[in-house]
């Protein structure tokens, strides 16, 4: 039997269109994804970009209110721009009326020590990146295992510091990840203490039935605390083609038993385009490269072009994005659903988290539905 799908969603806002049409798209496709048979619908977080998911806090109460089923989440809340009580506490306000639908995603971002710092000069094994190349894209059992892409080649920072900037308060600092993480699970389960002494308790939030998971993209941090702490860890293929299967390797390397899990438990994503063929498929996902590499280039997610209009990929824009241009799935549904098995397979994912940019929100939904049906989903049960 195949494993769940689920969807993660950005919120895209397409060129032409507003931020407020998007948010009214990732409510209807949570809703049209709830009654396909998708397991869960997870939410992102990104800032001062051309993505309507900024507050993805807000966005879980809006589609847990619009569905009746299906897990509703986030991939992931970015906690260096949140402190852990008001996280628990906008959970805690939406399982209120929600009760055990919620996934809490967290991943390490959002802090001063930041994706473009000196750790990132180095790939796993501490071998030198040079030029954003370790060695050849492999293909490993079916799966397109790129190089780990150099973030030193993204060089204008400005947006980015800017924005860091503007989402915390002056003069403050994001605690050590570890450290946060260990202040959300103590604000759910009511043994949370200040440093002065005094108990304190989220209100709401104490006892929200929610499930917590982890989110990483490479063999680091995160992959090892979740594994540690016996908590589902989720794996941004879709991300870091190049480093997300070393995350899922080291997150079954330090796993730990725990109250909420035996085992280890893992759900890879991945960036999936799917038309009735392969041709209709490419041409819809023929902008993929340009928003990936308005990204890359510093300036943050641009619209999302229009493949019927949009001028072709450059060359050299091509080779900033090329990692995730190969790694992305596109195609048939029997074509979509081979690479995804392969990627199951390689992995040993439970799950696989679907993320789809399509221009037109009709050409999403179709995506999602032609999916479903093909990986055999039951829509019935959400009828």
């Amino acid at each position: 039997m195949s494993v769940p799908l689920s969807i993660l969603d950005l919120s895209p806002i397409s060129a032409g269109s507003t931020a407020a049409h998007a948010v009214r798209n990732t409510v209807d496709l949570a809703q049209h994804a709830e009654r396909w048979g998708y397991s869960r619908y997870w939410l992102a977080e990104h800032h001062f970009v051309s993505v309507a998911s900024s507050s993805s806090l807000t966005l879980l109460g809006l589609v847990a209110a619009a569905t009746s089923r299906i897990r509703v989440g986030t991939g992931a809340v970015q906690v260096g721009h949140h402190t852990s009580a008001s996280i628990v506490e906008a959970f805690g306000t939406v399982d209120a009326l929600y009760p055990g639908r919620l996934d809490l995603g967290l991943g390490r971002s959002g802090h001063r020590r930041s994706q473009f710092g000196a750790e990132a000069s180095t790939a796993k094994g501490g071998h030198p990146v040079v030029d954003g190349v370790t060695g050849r894209t492999e293909i490993r059992d079916g799966v397109v295992v790129p190089p780990p892409f150099d973030p030193r080649r993204i060089t204008d920072r400005s947006k980015f510091l800017a924005s860091i900037e503007a989402l915390q308060q002056p003069q403050a600092e994001a605690p050590d990840f570890a450290d946060q993480l260990a202040e959300v699970r103590a604000l759910l389960d009511g043994t949370y203490t200040a440093a002065n002494g005094v108990a304190l308790h989220a209100v709401p939030g104490e006892g929200a039935e929610v499930e917590l998971w982890l989110f990483g993209s490479s063999a680091g941090e995160s992959a090892a605390l979740a594994g540690r702490l016996g908590l589902p860890f989720a794996a941004a293929y879709h991300v870091a083609p190049g480093t997300a299967l070393a995350a899922v390797e080291a997150y079954r390397a330090a796993f730990q038993p725990s109250e909420q899990l035996a085992e280890p438990h893992v759900i890879v994503s991945a960036d999936v385009v799917v038309a009735a063929d392969d041709d209709t498929a490419r041409h819809l996902a023929s902008t993929y490269g340009h928003w990936v590499h308005s990204i890359r280039s510093g300036t943050g997610a641009a619209e999302y072009l229009d493949p019927a209009t949009a001028s072709p990929i450059t060359a050299e824009q091509t080779r900033l994005v090329e990692d995730r241009l190969a790694s992305q799935i596109v195609g048939s549904p029997d074509t979509a659903t081979e690479r995804l098995e392969a990627l199951q397979k390689l992995t040993g994912a439970a799950e696989l988290l679907i993320t789809t940019i399509t221009h037109d929100h009709a050409d999403r939904l179709e995506s999602h539905r032609l999916l479903a049906e093909a990986w055999g989903l039951r829509a019935a049960r959400a009828a």
